[in-house]
């Protein structure tokens, strides 16, 4: 997520705007139709965000490939003709993160199991729920209207910046414009079904979208580099488009789960 940014050049806008278009279409029809179809989309990004995250740690090829696999299998078992999304597929990630750390004695390159796996399985446990499309529509909607918010809100207003020494562009104009466009966007869809709890719960899973972004550019800075990857045109890597992706997902799912056992 970006605001205040350095206008783009018009031909650079506009692969982006069609980027953009493409990955939003492509993301939706896969949330709509759910099943495999989802499952293969996520699990496609799992293995892209892996191995942006060990390029980011100046991981060698051998053990990235090594921790592409080892994340791999608790994402295999996700899919929806194997186990599924569940307890078993979380302790996986747990005992991959273990492997990679024993084998390759990098702790860093364990915590990036981590962090790409468990935004993996609440993605896929929010869709697995009787109101699937609407409550991971929501987890992945509400970061995009954060960022838009952010966006708009950052290059028309400007300010005092939000973390210079991580991210120069970002302005705490854009952070509140971002959780306003969020906490809008979650009072429309009680309109469609969504709970009232995880609406009230918006605008904090905004911040924590906001703060996924701020981590994932503080570890570009350390690694040198403008984006994780260029694998999408426009727009960086896998890791740069679902940064804020990254930690709302397990928070939206354990807020989905939890409530289940309340009165």
């Amino acid at each position: 997520m970006t605001d205040q940014p350095v206008p783009p050049r018009r031909s650079d806008l506009s692969v982006r705007a069609v980027a953009g278009v493409a990955m939003i279409a492509i993301a939706a029809v896969a949330l709509y139709v759910g099943g495999f179809l989802f499952w293969l989309l996520v699990a496609v990004a799992a293995l892209f965000m892996m191995a942006e995250w060990a390029d980011l740690h100046h991981v060698v090829p051998k053990d990235k490939r090594l921790a592409q696999l080892a994340l791999f299998v608790p994402v295999t078992i996700m899919a929806p003709v194997a186990a599924g999304p569940g307890f078993l597929a979380l302790g996986l990630v747990a005992g991959a993160a273990f492997f990679i750390v024993i084998v390759t004695r990098r702790q860093g390159l364990a915590h990036g199991i981590v962090y790409v796996g468990l935004p993996v399985l609440a993605l896929l446990l929010l869709r697995h729920e009787p109101q699937g499309r609407l409550l991971s529509f929501w987890a992945m909607a509400l970061v995009w209207a954060c960022d838009i918010g952010a966006y708009f809100a950052g290059r028309s207003i400007g300010g005092p910046k939000l973390a210079p020494t991580i991210s120069p562009n970002k302005t705490w104009a854009g952070l509140i414009g971002g959780v306003i466009a969020a906490t809008l966007f979650g009072a429309i869809l009680q309109e469609f079904g969504l709970p009232l709890h995880l609406v009230l719960a918006t605008p904090l899973l905004a911040v924590l979208a906001q703060m996924g972004d701020l981590y994932e550019s503080q570890l570009k800075r350390r690694a040198g580099v403008k984006d994780s990857g260029n694998v999408l045109p426009g727009h960086g890597g896998v890791l740069d488009r679902l940064d804020g992706l990254v930690p709302v997902a397990p928070a939206a799912a354990l807020m989905v789960v939890l409530a289940k056992f309340l009165p």
